[in-house]
C-alpha cells in the first residue's frame, strides 16, 4: 500500500499496543515501524530496475524481518527516553506489530509480498489497489481524532479500535466483491466460449467497483473491465499477443527468466520502433479502455556492450489527467462507443 496508509496502520496498531503506557509516542513510532519496509525502495539508487524490483518486498516485507529487526530498533527507542512509562519488551512488541502488520497488508495488493522469504513464494490477494481512498481516509480521520484524547481517555482506545475495525471490515468486503466480479468474468467467458488457462481479477485504481480480468489463452492474453454498475453483464475482452517469439536470441539470456519470474508469466512482448519491449501485465495499462495499449510496467530491452539490459519504460505524467476522467466514467458503468 501507499505511505501514507502503512503510516495511517502503524499509527493505530502502536497505539492499540502501547498507547495507554505512552501517549501519542505509541503513534509516532507504531507510523515510523510501519514505513520502515518499505525503505526497500532505495535499492533502485544502486542497482538496476530489475534487481530494485526483485529486491522490492522481499526480506524487509518478510515474518523473518520483523522478528529480527523489532528487538533491535526497541532497543533504540528505549535510548532515547529516560523514563520508565515502558521498557525494551513494550517497544519491542510494538515494533514488530508495527513491522509485521505492514507486509500483511502489501499481501492484498496486486504485486503482493515474500512474507516467507527466503521461500520465493510470494503470497498476493490481489483484492485492493495501492492506493485506495475508501479504506484510508475513514481509518486516517479516527487516528486523528484519537489523538486529541488523553492516552487514559477511553474515547481515545475507541477511535482507535473503530478505525482498526472499520479498515478491517473494508478488507473482507473487497475479498467479497472480487469474488462477484471474478464470477461475472467466468460466467462471460463461458458465454462466449472463449476457452482459457488461467484468469486472474484485480481492482483497478482507487477503487473496489471496477474490477479488471487478466485472461491467459493458448496464444493471447485477454484483459476485460467489469463495473458493479455496468448495465449489462457482457464483458469485452481486448487481446494481446503474446509474442514470446519476437525475443529471439534475447530469450538465452539469464536477464529474460529474470523478468518472466518477477512478471509469474504474466507478459507479451512488443515490438515497436525497431525497439523491443517486455510488458509485465499483472499491474494492467495505462488507461481502461480499448485504446489503452502501453501497460503500467514495462522494460525497454537493448544491448549495451554486448550485454542484454532493461529499463522501465518512462510514463508520462500528462496523461494522468485525461485517464483519471475516464477511470471514473467507466467505474460509473460508461463504456466506451
Amino acid at each position: 500500500m501507499d505511505s501514507l496508509t502503512q503510516i495511517v496502520l502503524g499509527a493505530a496498531v502502536g497505539e492499540a499496543a502501547l498507547g495507554k503506557k505512552v501517549g501519542n509516542k505509541a503513534m509516532l513510532w507504531g507510523a515510523i515501524a510501519g514505513t520502515i519496509p518499505d525503505l526497500d525502495v532505495l535499492s533502485k539508487f544502486f542497482v538496476d530496475n530489475v534487481t530494485a524490483n526483485e529486491w522490492h518486498r522481499g526480506f524487509s516485507h518478510s515474518i523473518l524481518f520483523s522478528i529480527l529487526a523489532a528487538p533491535v530498533f526497541g532497543w533504540l527507542v528505549t535510548k532515547l527516553y529516560k523514563n520508565k512509562e515502558a521498557d525494551w519488551k513494550d517497544w519491542t512488541k510494538l515494533m514488530f506489530l508495527g513491522l509485521f502488520t505492514h507486509p500483511i497488508l502489501d499481501a492484498f495488493t496486486t504485486w503482493g509480498t515474500q512474507l516467507f522469504w527466503p521461500f520465493a513464494y510470494k503470497l498476493s490477494f490481489r483484492n485492493i489497489f495501492v492506493i485506495d481512498p475508501l479504506y484510508t481516509l475513514p481509518f486516517l480521520v479516527l487516528v486523528i481524532a484519537a489523538m486529541f484524547y488523553k492516552r487514559t481517555n477511553p474515547k481515545r482506545r475507541k477511535l482507535n479500535n473503530l478505525g482498526l475495525v472499520i479498515s478491517s471490515l473494508y478488507i473482507l468486503l473487497t475479498l467479497i466483491l472480487q469474488r462477484n466480479a471474478s464470477y461475472n468474468f467466468w460466467i462471460s467467458l463461458e458465454n462466449q466460449h472463449i476457452a482459457y488457462k488461467e484468469i486472474q481479477t484485480r481492482p483497478t485504481p482507487m477503487n473496489s467497483i471496477l474490477w479488471a480480468a487478466n485472461v491467459e489463452t493458448e496464444d493471447a492474453f485477454l484483459i476485460g473491465y467489469h463495473s458493479f454498475f455496468d448495465d449489462d453483464d457482457t464483458i469485452d475482452f481486448t487481446s494481446f499477443p503474446k509474442n514470446h517469439h519476437l525475443l529471439g536470441d534475447m530469450v538465452k539470456d539469464p536477464l529474460i527468466p529474470r523478468l518472466v519470474a518477477l512478471s509469474e508469466g504474466w507478459y507479451t512482448i512488443e515490438k515497436t520502433n525497431n525497439k523491443t519491449y517486455f510488458n509485465d501485465l499483472r499491474f494492467g495499462q495505462l488507461g481502461v479502455d480499448e485504446e489503452a495499449s502501453r501497460f503500467v510496467f514495462s522494460y525497454e530491452l537493448y544491448y549495451e556492450d554486448g550485454k542484454l539490459k532493461a529499463k522501465e519504460r518512462e510514463r508520462d505524467m500528462k496523461e494522468a489527467s485525461p485517464m483519471l476522467k475516464k477511470l471514473f466514467s467507466r467505474i460509473l458503468g460508461e463504456k466506451a462507443p
